[in-house]
């Protein structure tokens, strides 16, 4: 037995089994009883080293056990730190962890974690993940590791040391023509899905805004002395109707931003459809007795529970299936497809950025660059007035005003 001396604490060093063993001595508990540091190893000098390591995590107030991992880690921060998250943020996080964190790197012990463990483990999914996911993937780990910080189960977050690479290229989003979104709609005619159809591709809500539309937001003008009624006290016997646009399906039911809380009003075509879409709910309804959940939602389940965004995809795909454009839309890009009409149509971008629930149009412009009409005449026009009227007197320049008009709206 060899006697040793770490930092303040005695102890010693003796053979067991096939290695050593190694104590030291941290005084008594309230109780009386000792209290010892125990570690094994091969030799002697593996569990000094390791006695050293959990004497440096004694005093600097770590508790974590010697077989803490990065997944334990992980799993309680599903446990512990999800709390006022949406569902469906809840179960990506939950899947993204249990795919490509924990069977991937949970197996290293937490204190045994390196910065280049992080760098290889994300390296190794960038053929996999998007730069999103893996930006994601990545958020997991650090607040985790953040959240094993807060409990004294390690000292500092490795992860917050690694800078997330770039992923593989995303399918970028895309938008309906005229002709693709007129088929698409008289494709959903025969779906349960046709008001919301209608509803996302001409108003420009989002899919979280839709599923969470209730028909008390619904309303229609009576007069200008009542204004906007709910259709549920008023019916649907009047000419303009709108959507109060105040919830999404996020948690605590707000909407994205504050200015995404908007009034719309609804084209005439759209107002039918949910006319029609009220009269089969309500038919719903009885069909389903005793087991309609009412949740005054506009767009809802067969019993009135809130849609899953993963069957309202399922759905929307089976109807661009039969409009004869493929199954690779997502319900989302209805809203891509608003923009793009809106623009082609000549709606200034302002208007555009108030009718999404735009903070400013830079947001619209960087969000729907793809979708929106580039508008980059007005300068030309003035420089050929100005330069124009300088050489060639007034009567070329309004000629000439005139000509360089006509092509700058064919460029546009």
């Amino acid at each position: 037995m060899a006697r040793i001396l770490v930092g303040k604490y005695e102890g010693s060093i003796y053979r067991e089994g096939d290695g050593y063993t190694g104590a030291l001595s941290l005084g008594f508990a309230p109780n009386g009883k000792r209290k010892r540091l125990k570690r094994k190893g091969r030799t002697k000098a593996d569990v000094t080293d390791k006695l050293r390591r959990a004497v440096a995590d004694l005093e600097s107030g770590i508790k974590s056990p010697t077989n803490y991992t990065v997944g334990a880690a992980v799993e309680d921060w599903l446990s512990k730190g999800l709390k006022g998250l949406d569902a469906d943020t809840i179960a990506n996080y939950r899947c993204l962890a249990a795919k490509h964190v924990i069977p991937l790197i949970g197996k290293v012990k937490l204190k045994d974690l390196r910065a280049d463990d992080v760098d290889e483990w994300l390296d190794g999914l960038t053929d996999k993940l998007s730069t999103r996911s893996l930006r994601l993937v990545h958020g997991i780990l650090k607040r985790a590791i953040r959240q094993a910080q807060a409990r004294d189960m390690i000292t500092r977050n490795v992860a917050e040391l690694v800078k997330t690479p770039t992923g593989r290229t995303g399918r970028p989003s895309k938008s309906l023509t005229l002709d693709q979104a007129t088929a698409v709609l008289e494709q959903a005619k025969s779906s349960r899905l046709h008001a919301y159809v209608v509803i996302s591709l001409m108003t420009g809500i989002r899919t979280e805004e839709a599923r969470a539309l209730r028909w008390d937001h619904v309303v229609a003008w009576v007069d200008d002395q009542t204004g906007w009624r709910p259709v549920t006290e008023v019916g649907f016997d009047h000419e303009r109707f709108a959507l109060y646009v105040w919830r999404s399906v996020r948690a605590h039911g707000d909407t994205k931003t504050e200015k995404s809380r908007r009034t719309l009003e609804l084209p005439e075509r759209a107002a039918e459809a949910l006319q029609r879409h009220h009269t089969r709910q309500a038919a719903q309804k009885l069909r389903a007795g005793k087991a309609w959940q009412d949740n005054n939602l506009v767009f809802c389940s067969p019993t009135g529970t809130p849609l899953d965004a993963a069957n309202v995809r399922r759905a929307f795909r089976l109807i661009t299936k039969k409009a004869g454009i493929g199954e690779s839309w997502a319900p989302r890009e209805l809203r891509h497809s608003f923009v793009s009409i809106m623009s082609d149509s000549g709606v200034p971008i302002e208007n555009i950025a108030d009718l999404c629930g735009h903070s400013s149009t830079a947001v619209t412009e960087e969000v729907y660059r793809h979708q929106l009409r580039p508008v980059i005449t007005k300068g030309a026009e003035a420089i050929n007035a100005v330069f124009g009227a300088s050489e060639s007197g007034s009567g070329k320049t309004e000629t000439a005003t005139k000509r360089n008009t006509q092509k700058s709206a064919q460029v546009a």
